[in-house]
């Protein structure tokens, strides 16, 4: 070959090179890797040389928002960020002949992806949002992510309601291969707490304690840790309650049928809470959780204090006909004296009106003047009969029940105000102990 021909085939064979390195378009890059096309082996195929060699899928999981606590569904909704990524054996690339690109988005539905589920998650297709590409790097690792409002199931125990702290687990595996994909992650229990509380962007009535990371190789599993704000119950459920129970044993001092009716309100008022309560927590008959044992309580006590009062008011009401002490009392002797007297009294008058009757009848004149004077003395002795009456019946000697009735309500007061106090004592110990106006801690 002649000098002129080698150095005219040299040259364009750097014409040639140099084209190549002009064009810098990730579709040269994507034809190179066959990706320009469907291709159902990288879309269905385990992308490992090696079958025996399991796939490494590295998930890291945020929470970015706790949506809602369903205590009659036992469900944990949250707002959360997940990303996965994992080896790609049969797509690598060498930068620096493709102008330095080192990643290039692929769509979705062109590489294979792990099928990776939550035991848990009860939510519905629409409720992830997923990016339709893939980010491929040079090195064959895979990046994807999703946003998901994930709500998962979660056994809450409602035992410390409103003051609890419930425990959520998130599982995640391969549904067709568990074996052949291993599970990890790149974050510490720490890191990921704090990274999930930087990012929280609401927290409704629950607040994020702690999240904890434990791997099993086929299985990955998160423990989220959440703690009720219990200062709106407190002052809508408890505070209420409270005051009911100390009215309710203030009203001993209270008598007559206004103490009735304003034990009668008290416990309507409970019956109003209790519905209230009814709607917030779930029917289960294993347990029953304290705040219900709370409020139940209160409830008998109130209805066990109107109850004495209506025995107390049927023994006073019965308390006259008690025996004979009543009818043969020295006070009940002596008025049935004074009203003899005054039937004498009555009597002689009426006599002296009589005789001046039958002195003037000589005149054959009836003076309508002294009928109307014994018209009157009749009313007025009719109306001291009934007087006289009435005042028989308050002055009366008190009967048995009527001694029964007050030692029974002193003892009942008393029983009832060390039961308030004991049961108060209880509640306060059961309760604040757990830490209530602390902020949550790790």
């Amino acid at each position: 070959m002649s000098p002129l021909r080698t150095v005219a085939f040299f040259a364009l064979m750097a014409g040639v090179c140099s084209i190549q390195d002009s064009d810098c378009s990730t579709v040269r890059l994507l034809d190179h890797l066959n990706l320009m096309k469907h291709n159902d082996m990288l879309a269905d195929v385990r992308p490992v040389h090696d079958w025996r060699t399991p796939t490494n899928v590295t998930i890291d999981a945020v929470i970015i928002g706790i949506l809602e606590v369903d205590e009659k569904e036992q469900t944990l909704t949250t707002h959360s960020f997940f990303s996965m990524t994992w080896m790609n054996e049969f797509l690598n690339w060498n930068s620096t002949n493709f102008c330095g690109i080192k990643e290039v988005p692929v769509r979705r539905a062109k590489l294979w992806t792990p099928d990776i589920l939550t035991y848990q998650d009860t939510s519905d297709v629409g409720s992830m949002r997923m990016s339709p590409f893939l980010t491929l790097k040079s090195t064959g690792m895979v990046y994807s992510s999703a946003i998901q409002r994930l709500t998962s199931t979660c056994e809450l125990d409602l035992n410390m309601f409103p003051f609890d702290r419930q425990t959520c687990f998130i599982t995640f595996s391969s549904m067709s291969a568990p074996e052949k994909t291993l599970l990890g992650t790149t974050g510490n229990d720490t890191m990921l707490t704090s990274t999930s509380e930087y990012y929280m962007a609401t927290h409704g009535e629950w607040a994020l304690v702690n999240i904890t990371i434990t791997s099993q190789n086929t299985k990955l599993e998160y423990k989220v840790t959440l703690e009720r704000k219990p200062m709106l119950y407190f002052i809508n459920l408890i505070v209420p309650l409270c005051c009911f129970l100390l009215l309710d044993l203030s009203s001993f001092f209270i008598s007559g049928v206004e103490k009735l009716s304003f034990k009668v309100t008290i416990l309507l008022s409970i019956s109003v809470l209790l519905l209230i309560l009814q709607d917030m927590l779930p029917s289960t008959e294993d347990t029953l959780p304290m705040m219900a044992m709370f409020c139940l309580l209160i409830f008998l006590m109130v209805g066990c204090s109107l109850m004495e009062s209506i025995i107390v008011g049927f023994l006073l009401n019965f308390d006259p006909h008690c025996g004979k002490k009543a009818q043969y009392s020295p006070e009940a002797n002596l008025e049935k004296q004074q009203e003899l007297n005054h039937q004498q009294e009555t009597n002689s008058a009426a006599g002296m009106i009589e005789e001046g009757a039958d002195s003037h009848q000589l005149g054959l004149q009836l003076p309508t003047d002294i009928f109307l004077l014994q018209q009157i003395l009749d009313e007025v002795k009719r109306e001291k009969q009934e007087c006289s009456s009435a005042a028989g019946e308050d002055q009366k000697t008190p009967g048995c029940f009527k001694r029964v009735v007050k030692i029974m309500d002193f003892m009942y007061f008393v029983l009832y105000a060390i039961g308030v106090g004991y049961f108060l004592a209880h509640i306060y110990w059961y309760w604040f102990p757990l830490g209530f106006f602390v902020a949550p801690t790790d």
